[in-house]
Parts: C-alpha cells; sequence; structure tokens
C-alpha cells in the first residue's frame, strides 16, 4: 500500500511540473509592436531649399509636415502600408518630384529630396510719351499677378517671374493705350520692350436747355438722365436749378444719353417729364 501511494504521488508531482513548463514557455513569447507606431523621414537638401519646406504624405493615410531649418522631415504613427511623399516649397523644383515609401513592420528613413532654385525671369518696357507713362499702373496676370507703376520716365518692370504666358495691361486717368494690353510669353529668358502709347482721352459735355415753364408758381427744374431711351431717368441735378440752362460734365465716351427736365414749385411739387432729348457722346 506503501509503494503505491508513493508512485502516484511521484506522477502527480511529475504532471504538476510539465504543467508549469508549458505556461512558462508561452509567456516568453515575442508581442508584435502595436498598429500605427512606424515612421517615414528623410531630409531635403540644400537647407535653402530644404528649411520650411511643406512635405505631403499620401496613401495608406494622408498627412503634411513641414520640414525643419535642416530640412529633415518626419511622418509618425503610420501603419503598414505604401506611402507617397511629395516635396514642394515656392521657388523651387525638388529632385525627385515624389518618392514611395513602403511601411512593412519597421520605420523608413532615408526618402530625401533635393531643392534646386528655379530660374526666374522679367518683363518690362515703357509707357510714352512721359505724360502719360509716368505715374502709370501696370497690372500683370497669368501664372503669376502684379501691379507696379511706372517711374518718372515710363519705365516698368516685373521681375521673378518664372516661365509662361502673361498679360500686360497699363493704365493712368485722363489717358488711354495702344495696344489697350499686350501678351507676353517667358521662356528661359528676360522680355524686354513690352512698349505702350499714351494717348489724352478727350473729355465731352452735355450742354442742356429748355424754354420755361408758363406756370408762374415755377421756383426751379430738375434735370434727369438715362442710358435706355424713354424710361429709366435718374435725377443728376442736387436741387431744383433756377436758370434755364445745364451742364452735363460726367458723361462717358461712347454712350448714348437720353435727359428730361421737370418743373418744380415752391412747395416742392414737380411736373411730370418733359419731352426726351438725345445726346450721343463720340
Amino acid at each position: 500500500m506503501g509503494r503505491s501511494l508513493l508512485i502516484a504521488l511521484l506522477l502527480g508531482a511529475a504532471a504538476f511540473s510539465w504543467g508549469c513548463a508549458g505556461f512558462v514557455s508561452g509567456q516568453n513569447q515575442g508581442t508584435p509592436p502595436p498598429p500605427g507606431s512606424y515612421t517615414v523621414s528623410g531630409t531635403i537638401t540644400p537647407t535653402a531649399g530644404g528649411s520650411g519646406a511643406t512635405v505631403t504624405l499620401s496613401g495608406a493615410a494622408t498627412a503634411t509636415t513641414t520640414a525643419n531649418s535642416s530640412g529633415a522631415y518626419t511622418f509618425s504613427g503610420l501603419a503598414n502600408g505604401t506611402y507617397a511623399v511629395t516635396p514642394s516649397k515656392s521657388g523651387y523644383t525638388f529632385s525627385p518630384t515624389s518618392q514611395n515609401a513602403t511601411v512593412n513592420g519597421a520605420n523608413v528613413t532615408g526618402i530625401n529630396f533635393t531643392a534646386t532654385a528655379q530660374a526666374t525671369y522679367s518683363i518690362s518696357g515703357t509707357i510714352t510719351p512721359t505724360a502719360g507713362g509716368s505715374g502709370a499702373s501696370v497690372a500683370l496676370t497669368g501664372p503669376a499677378a502684379a501691379n507696379t507703376t511706372t517711374n518718372s520716365s515710363g519705365n516698368y518692370t516685373f521681375a521673378g517671374l518664372a516661365n509662361g504666358t502673361y498679360t500686360v495691361t497699363p493704365s493712368n486717368s485722363g489717358y488711354s493705350f495702344t495696344p489697350a494690353n499686350q501678351g507676353v510669353t517667358i521662356s528661359g529668358a528676360n522680355q524686354t520692350g513690352v512698349n505702350f502709347t499714351a494717348t489724352v482721352t478727350q473729355t465731352h459735355t452735355v450742354a442742356l436747355s429748355w424754354i420755361a415753364s408758363v406756370t408762374t408758381t415755377v421756383t426751379g427744374y430738375n434735370v434727369y438722365r438715362s442710358t435706355t431711351n424713354g424710361s429709366g431717368y435718374v435725377k443728376i441735378t442736387s436741387s431744383p436749378l433756377t436758370l434755364l440752362v445745364y451742364t452735363d460734365s460726367s458723361v462717358a465716351n461712347g454712350i448714348t444719353y437720353y435727359y428730361v427736365t421737370t418743373a418744380v414749385d415752391s412747395s416742392g411739387l414737380e411736373s411730370s417729364f418733359s419731352n426726351q432729348a438725345t445726346a450721343v457722346i463720340p
């Protein structure tokens, strides 16, 4: 009886020991890193083009960051997947323009770029004569937009322009320009001699007169104007006129105007419109 009990106890101990060994083995197995714990990083050189550059990440996730003063950048918290990294900065091009980075259980480093300053060019010209050219405004539109003012000799320059097709348009109060604007294409060289001729714009006035009203209580007259024949009249006199004449000096070239008058009595009552007069401005 004693022998049988001893064997049973020994077997029980052996079984217990085997079970413990299995439990410890399970605890020692490696645990994979949690998802979204990897980085993609690199450097943009030289620092003149890399510092402050915008770097965009797309693909398995999207993000934007700014390179530091050394041109280095990092995207963190990324899961496994394929990404595209694209740098940008005004006045620079990048080689390569974009790079793929595949995260597969490890950080990705060395996604580097080289920044090259873009060559820039200018558009310049003169507006003559100086009476119309000096102090004229010149507008630039196209791949870039800008405004400048000519100097006392009528000269102007737009600098720092990339290749492309632009439009140059001058303006100056009291002047018209020939041509009214010019298209200019920059293709690897400065563009000079984009010149204009300023011509004094002739101003016009309209002299109006009318016959006095036969009503003795009339104290003055109002003048109305329209650009629509027979309707749409708007009063252009601030107060009733005591004279039977009026000069309209606020007319624009190339417009036809239509005028009527009304009579006003001392109580402010106003008559109906007179017959219409027409003035064609050349």
